[in-house]
């Protein structure tokens, strides 16, 4: 199908938004997994290293948006398409062109983003392969996991063409401590995907042939627990990030004890029993 100039198609598996030549795709694919389904959503921007323009980050917005009512969602697995980049950074063609506007809008924008994937109510994972450079090593830890290829590289160039590291960049020592994150964020320079492992900043490490069906076994891993559980546990955790020690504490008391207002805890325990009595010595 061809999509004349300024034209936006949509459906329920693809958005598509052709601009003058240059063309936008985010892809949204959905399979029954555990209790409900797991979501695929993959940036396909190839042509231009996964790069995130304007449009695009205004597109994967809406995705997150649209599914973030369907209380059948587990979990979501973001990626970039092709092997070459799971997010190339932020457009440097229309990082050009901005004033203090349009700079002003564009990452207000991208924070949007950021924090529609943060405040999912399911968790996020990132499939990383290939580079993950600026925006989309801020996107990546804007995710609740983080699995990569060996052939993923990570960096933060932003000083390196004028401008700071901002917005989601302030995860990043969290993730991987002060020292660390100010050594990517004042030199510019890229580090491979064992040095990012071994800095804390992906949890899992494996080879590019395995790295769907790693990402895969987590997210179904995820699917097959309590549904009412992931998402109080995601709510909890986003909690943990902003409160004090104490409070966070006392926030999951008042969790754990929500969680009992459901059937969720008894039905998932059902099975622990009816092995037990069979004389299954396994474990939940």
């Amino acid at each position: 199908m061809t999509c004349p100039a300024y034209m936006v198609v949509r459906s329920l598996c693809k958005i598509c938004i052709i601009l003058g030549g240059a063309v936008v795709k985010v892809n949204v694919e959905t399979r029954n997994s555990g209790t409900g389904q797991i979501v695929n959503v993959t940036y396909d921007r190839q042509d231009k290293l996964n790069a995130l323009s304007s449009d695009g980050i205004y597109e994967l917005s809406a995705s997150f948006d649209s599914l973030a009512g369907d209380s059948g969602i587990r979990a979501v697995i973001l990626a970039g398409a092709g092997s070459k980049a799971f997010m190339g950074g932020a457009d440097i063609v229309e990082l050009s062109n901005m004033n203090p506007q349009t700079a002003r809008t564009f990452i207000s924008s991208l924070h949007d983003l950021f924090m529609a994937v943060r405040n999912f109510p399911v968790p996020v994972i990132a499939q990383i392969d290939g580079y993950a450079l600026g925006a989309g090593m801020e996107l990546a830890a804007a995710c609740d996991l983080r699995i990569g290829s060996e052939n993923a590289t990570f960096g933060m160039p932003e000083v390196r063409v004028g401008v700071p590291s901002v917005i989601e960049a302030a995860l990043l020592p969290r993730l991987m401590g002060w020292g660390k994150s100010n050594y990517l964020i004042f030199t510019g320079e890229n580090i491979d995907a064992k040095t990012a492992y071994n800095w804390g900043f992906l949890e899992q490490l494996v080879p590019c042939d395995q790295l769907t069906q790693e990402s895969d076994r987590i997210a179904e891993a995820i699917a097959s627990s309590g549904s009412i559980a992931i998402r109080s546990q995601k709510r909890l955790i986003r909690q943990w990030e902003k409160l004090p020690l104490e409070e966070s504490i006392n926030a999951g008391i008042d969790s754990f004890a929500d969680a009992y207002k459901t059937d969720e805890p008894r039905t998932m325990m059902r099975p622990f029993f009816e092995r037990k009595n069979s004389g299954d010595s396994r474990e939940i």
